[in-house]
């Protein structure tokens, strides 16, 4: 699926923008998706992951 992490599947959440005079216009907020080599079942993958499973080790990358 697109713009998801594949370890805790975090995804866009929907909000608005806000103007100053008060006009709401619907927006997305994207999570901050990197694409990082990793070990899967034994071998290495390409898999888009966000950056707070990055940080928090929840990912084994290859070296």
């Amino acid at each position: 699926m697109a713009r998801t992490c594949t370890v805790c599947s975090k995804g866009p959440t929907t909000g608005n923008h806000v103007s100053h005079a008060n006009n709401r216009v619907k927006r997305r907020w994207y999570p901050n998706l990197q694409t990082v080599r990793t070990v899967v079942d034994g071998q290495i993958k390409r898999v888009r992951v966000c950056t707070q499973c990055i940080k928090s080790n929840r990912v084994k990358k290859a070296s």
